[in-house]
C-alpha cells in the first residue's frame, strides 16, 4: 500500500496556517515503511558468554507489535495535531515548509511514544547494551523505532543517529518532496529509562541540524531543538534561534506546547520560557563524583549550606525541564577520575544547551569556560560533563570549579 498522506505545509503557510487545503479526510493509521531489511527478531540476543551488542537497533522504524497507534491517529486526529503545531510554528516566525515538517514529525513521534509509555508493562531487557553501556529495554528500542518511523514518513531528513542507533543512518526520502532543504537529526528517544519503573517523568531529546551529516557539527549550528516530557501531561519545549525565525527583528525563543484533547491537538502552554538570572534551585547530577572531585564536593556543600532547594530525579529531561517551569535554577553533571561523564554531546547536550541558551540561560563545559554549543561532534559518542542554568548560578559554578 502507498504510504499515508502528509500535511502540505506549503499550502498551510500560503493560507495562513488554516485548514483550507484538500487534505481533510480521515487519515488511515500509518503503515510500516517499506524499507525494512532487518527486524528485531533476527538480531541475536546476547548470552552470558557473549560480549554485549552495542546499538542493536537499525533505524528502520519497525512498527511496535505490541502497541498500535490506530486509536491516537483515528478519525483524522493526526491531521489536527499536524495542523495545530504547524499554526503555532508559523505564529513563532517559522516559514520554511520542510523545516515545519521536521518539527511536526517530532510532535508525531512524541504522541506515539506517549502511547507506548502509557501501555508499558513489559520490564524486560533486550539482552543488549547501548553505546553508553546501559542495558537496553525493549521499551528503548520501541521508542527509537517510533522516532525513525515518524522522521522517515516526514520525508525531510537526510541523516539521523540516536543513542540506540549510534551511527549515521541514511533516512533520505526516496523521492525529494518538491524543493526545499533537508535536515539531520541527533536524538535520545527515551531519556530516563533507568527511572521509568518508578513511574517518574521521562523524556525525548532532539537536535535538528541543517543539511546532511552530524559528524563535525557544533551545537551552535542547530536550527532548532525539541524536548518531549512525558508525565501527567505530554509536552514539547522548542528552541528556535533567531536565524530560524523569519524577520530581522526576531530573537531567540524557547516556548512550550502541550498535547491536549485526547492527544489530538497541540496548544501553547508557555508562550515564552525565560530563565531569570538567579534562582536558588539545584539539580546535582553524578553526585558520586564528589567523592574524588574536591571542587564539586565544595560546590554541592555550598548549595546545601546556602539553603538551595533540591530538585533532582535522576533524569536529565525532568531535571532541566524543572528550570524552565520555575524560570531558573542550575543543573550540573560533573565527572571525576572514578565517575566518568556519561552525557553525549550529540544525543543530549547540544539540544538541551540550545534550549537553555535560547531561554536566556548559560551553559558551560564542566572543566572549560566554554559554551557546550561551541564543541564539535568529533565522535558520535563524545561525552562531557556540563552545567546549565541561570546566568548567575552558572557563574557561581565557574567560581568554584574553575578556581586555581
Amino acid at each position: 500500500p502507498s504510504p499515508p498522506p502528509t500535511i502540505n505545509h506549503k499550502q498551510l503557510i500560503a493560507h495562513g496556517g488554516h485548514k483550507t487545503h484538500p487534505y481533510h479526510s480521515k487519515r488511515p493509521a500509518p503503515q510500516p515503511p517499506h524499507i525494512l531489511t532487518t527486524t528485531m527478531s533476527t538480531v541475536p540476543q546476547s548470552t552470558s558468554q557473549d560480549p554485549p551488542h552495542h546499538g542493536i537497533n537499525d533505524g528502520s522504524g519497525e512498527a511496535c507489535g505490541s502497541h498500535s497507534y490506530a486509536l491516537v491517529d483515528e478519525e483524522g486526529k493526526v491531521v489536527s495535531r499536524d495542523e495545530s503545531l504547524t499554526e503555532i510554528l508559523i505564529s513563532k516566525g517559522v516559514k520554511e515548509a520542510n523545516f515545519i515538517s521536521a518539527i511536526v514529525s517530532l510532535g508525531e513521534a512524541t504522541a506515539h511514544i506517549a502511547v507506548i509509555l502509557q501501555n508499558y508493562v513489559d520490564h524486560s531487557y533486550a539482552g543488549t547494551q547501548n553505546s553508553s553501556g546501559d542495558d537496553q529495554l525493549h521499551l528503548d528500542i520501541d521508542c527509537d523505532n517510533a522516532v525513525f518511523r515518524a522522521i522517515r514518513e516526514a520525508g525531510v531528513f537526510s541523516i539521523a543517529a540516536s543513542e540506540e542507533t549510534p551511527e549515521e543512518v541514511d533516512v533520505s526520502p526516496k523521492t525529494t518532496k518538491e524543493d526545499g532543504p533537508l535536515y539531520s537529526l541527533g536524538f535520545d528517544p527515551l531519556d530516563g529509562s533507568s527511572i521509568i519503573d518508578a513511574n517518574f517523568s521521562v523524556g525525548s531529546i532532539f537536535g535538528i541540524w541543517p543539511g546532511k551529516g552530524l559528524l563535525g557539527r557544533t551545537g551552535r549550528e542547530q536550527v532548532a531543538s525539541v524536548v518531549s516530557l512525558y508525565g501527567p501531561r505530554t509536552t514539547l519545549i522548542i528552541a528556535l534561534p533567531s536565524k530560524s525565525r523569519d524577520g530581522d527583528t526576531q530573537s531567540d525563543i524557547t516556548f512550550e506546547v502541550t498535547l491536549v484533547k485526547d492527544r489530538s491537538h497541540w496548544e501553547v502552554s508557555r508562550p515564552e520560557v525565560i530563565l531569570k538570572p538567579a534562582k536558588k534551585v539545584f539539580a546535582p547530577g553524578n553526585l558520586r563524583a564528589t567523592n574524588d572531585n574536591a571542587k564539586y564536593d565544595a560546590l554541592v556543600k555550598h548549595w546545601i549550606s546556602d539553603r538551595y532547594t533540591l530538585r533532582y530525579s535522576g533524569g536529565m529531561v525532568p531535571d532541566v525541564y524543572h528550570m524552565f517551569a520555575k524560570s531558573g535554577g542550575v543543573f550540573s553533571n560533573v565527572s571525576s577520575e572514578k565517575a566518568k561523564a556519561k552525557l553525549r554531546l550529540l544525543y543530549e547536550v547540544a539540544a538541551m544547551g540550545l534550549l537553555v541558551e535560547c531561554a536566556g540561560g548559560v551553559t558551560t563545559h564542566e572543566f572549560e569556560d566554554k559554551s557546550v554549543l561551541d564543541f564539535a561532534v568529533d565522535d558520535l559518542d563524545r561525552r562531557m560533563g556540563v552545567c546549565f542554568g541561570s546566568k548567575d548560578e552558572v557563574q557561581k559554578y565557574k567560581d568554584f570549579m574553575f578556581s586555581k
